[in-house]
């Protein structure tokens, strides 16, 4: 086998390889009736300021703290914020978003929010928060899941890797 062969399939390996390891990194969740594009998460925890100096770090911890004037205000907001992003092949009707998810100390106990959703775009944002007391009481989050449903249907789902 000559150098040349042996460097050109060198690349292609290299480049089926990365094809390979970039589609894995993929967090778009597909189901029947619509997709979960991104899921992003912040969690707020008490007594705890990052040591960094890059703004955008120390901004998101002061973005969600913003208005809290005292001390009872500022522990209210720790805890856990989520955003889903997701979109549905048919925007006609409501649609009803559910967060499920687990506590550290509230056992195998599953919590439910839901939020309907009546004007559907074609992006959509949906966001919970498990902050305040639950939060003081309950623990963190260790496990969530999160559905798109239309009545009974369920369009699509995704879930954290803890998720039973």
């Amino acid at each position: 086998m000559t150098t040349e062969k042996r460097t050109s399939c060198l690349r292609l390996g290299c480049l089926a390889i990365l094809a390979f390891a970039l589609s894995a990194c993929s967090s778009t969740t597909k189901g029947p009736g619509g997709q979960i594009s991104k899921v992003k998460y912040y969690h707020l925890m008490p007594f705890f300021t990052p040591q960094t100096t890059n703004p955008t770090i120390l901004f998101e911890r002061q973005h969600f703290i913003y208005g809290a004037v005292t001390k009872k205000d500022i522990i209210d907001r720790f805890g856990h914020y989520y955003a889903f992003f997701w979109k549905t092949t048919d925007r006609t009707g409501p649609v009803t978003v559910k967060f499920e998810y687990q506590q550290a100390k509230s056992g195998l106990s599953k919590r439910v929010q839901e939020q309907v959703v009546e004007d559907i775009h074609r992006s959509n944002v949906s966001k919970f928060q498990v902050v305040g007391p639950e939060y003081q009481k309950s623990g963190r989050v260790i496990a969530w899941r999160i559905s798109i449903l239309r009545g009974k249907e369920e369009l699509v789902s995704q879930q954290s890797a803890l998720w039973n």
